[in-house]
This record gives structure tokens, sequence and C-alpha cells, in this order.
């Protein structure tokens, strides 16, 4: 017999506002053990040094967290030129220091130039990409290093904001990117073609997907409601499951429709698009799960809700 989850049947999205110093995942567990949640994950890691949005999928709706894991993504940062560390940001330890007293804006800007668009990245060894299994994060605190291939990455948009000179130099930055961008990365390439090295000091993500920072809820927020035990106002603040697929197009079915895809089965739906991943609802609006367009037209099941736990 499985063993029976400790917790309650919680279901929704939290868009959390991720406290620096603190793993992607003792975030989760900390918001989790708030809700007294039985289950709950998130959407892709954030470094400890970042603060920002991270959305936090319960129960039912961990199902479409992968549509997150997959979005796009928007960051502003800090990045210091004038010092390279080991990590590309400011918790690794220091490999050169240079003088940046001669860099000014406008050639700071002609430099960023080269990262708009599409882009070939080397992951950092401090990244959580795998190899072999093993994180390269664990590899590289063991002192491992080993050779990562490029990939491409888009970064869709790149704005300086500010820029403060001297010897330690300073840029703002704010970027919106696809997924698997490293914003670290471009700190240090940027270092490089300036000839100065440079890192991270500050990152702050802005969006993730649909959801951007005024839709973040902070760690403060839940522990006060929690102390008061105001329950249903934390589940308040939770997102139904279905905005995490919201850019997907929507098909909606009639009840009958309904009953034969909660069966596994595929159906027809009239003016459904020609292919892709879509959305799926009920006519009244209860949201059923998503669906893929088969190369007949009709539309099968792929994740579905479950009702009535």
């Amino acid at each position: 017999m499985a063993r029976r989850r400790r917790g309650r049947p919680v279901d929704g999205i939290l868009v959390l506002d991720k406290p620096g110093g603190v793993s992607s995942n003792r975030a989760l567990q900390q918001a989790k053990g708030l809700y007294f949640a039985a289950k709950a994950g998130h959407t892709g890691s954030l470094d400890p040094l970042a603060t920002g949005v991270l959305p936090l999928c319960f129960g039912e709706a961990t199902k479409f967290s992968q549509y997150l894991l997959d979005a796009d993504k928007g960051y502003d940062s800090t990045f210091v030129l004038g010092t390279a560390t080991a990590t590309g940001d400011a918790e690794g330890e220091v490999l050169s220091e240079t003088d940046a007293s001669n860099l000014d804006e406008a050639t700071v800007r002609q430099a960023l130039e080269a990262f708009r668009g599409e882009i070939e990245q080397v992951p950092s060894m401090y990244s959580a990409i795998k190899q072999d299994g093993q994180p390269l994060y664990k590899l590289a605190r063991q002192g491992v290093e080993v050779e990562r291939k490029s990939r491409q990455v888009t970064i869709h948009r790149l704005e300086l904001k500010a820029f403060r000179p001297g010897p330690k130099a300073e840029v703002d930055i704010s970027l919106e990117c696809s997924k698997g961008t490293y914003v670290r990365s471009v700190a240090e390439d940027l270092g490089a073609a300036l000839g100065c090295g440079a890192h991270v000091s500050v990152l702050r993500r802005t969006k993730a997907g649909p959801f951007t920072l005024a839709d973040a809820v902070s760690m403060p927020t839940l522990e006060a409601l929690k102390q008061n035990d105001q329950l249903a106002e934390m589940d308040q603040l939770l997102l139904p499951a279905d905005t995490a697929c919201r850019a997907m197009p929507l098909v909606e079915l009639t009840a009958s429709g309904g009953f034969y895809m909660r069966q596994g089965q595929p159906v027809q739906v009239p003016n459904a698009p020609c292919n892709g991943m879509v959305r799926v609802a009920l006519e009244t609006g209860e949201f059923l799960g998503v669906g893929e367009i088969l190369d007949d037209g009709r539309v099968a099941p792929r994740r579905l809700i479950v009702t009535g736990r």
C-alpha cells in the first residue's frame, strides 16, 4: 500500500518573492511547511544570491511546472567590472582584479550590443546543469572542472539602466531571456570583452513566464498569516493551476467531450489549432489540463487535473 502523504491537499501556484541567502529548494520547503501542503515543487532554481520571482506549484499544479521551467525569464542585475570570481558572483573566490577606471558608459553600451539576440554561452561550472548525472556545481566544489559545450540562448531585451564609473565600475542591467540563460555568464563574458573581468553582485528575477514581481508574495507575509492561523487568506494567494500554461491556445469541450478526455481518450474539437499543445477546459470554464493536437486533428490528453480527491 502506498504511503499516505502528510499534509493538506493544497492546489495552485504561489509566486514567491524568494529572499536572498537561501536556495530555491529551501524556500520551497519553508513555503510548503507554512501551507502544510502534501505536495509541492519549484519551477527552476534561483541562485541563493538571487531574489525575486520563484513560482511554487502545489498539488495538482505540479503537473504543469514544466511549462514554467521552459518559459522566458526576466532579471535586474548589477555587474561589478574589474573583479572576476570563480563562481561569477559575489560569493566566489576572487580570481583577478583590474582597475576599471578607464571604462565609460559609451564603451560598456557598445560592448553590450554583442549580447542581444541569439548568443552562445558556456555554462558556468557553478551551474545546476548535470554531467553524467552529477550537477556541475557539486563537481566544482570538489575541485573538478569538466569541459562544457556552449549552448545557444536568446536575450530578447537587454538594457543598461545605470553606469557608475570607478576602479570597480558598476553596471545596472535589465534583461529578458530564454530558459537556460545564465546572467552571471553574461557578466563574465562582458568582463572578458572589456578586458577587466566582471561578476554579478545583485540578481533579482523580475519575471518567470506570465508571472512578475507584481504577483509575488514575500516570505514574511506568509509567516505573518500563518502565525495568525489565517490559512484561508494564505490559500487565496494561490493562483489557479492553469495560469502556468496560459500562453497555450484554449480549446473548450462539451460535457461529453470532457467525459471522454477524462477517460484518457482523444476527442474531436471544432476549430481547434492544427498542431501543438493546447489548454483544455469545459465550456463552463472548468480547467481540465493540457492536451496535444494529433495528426488527425483530435485533441489527446497529456496532463489532466484530478478532481474529487
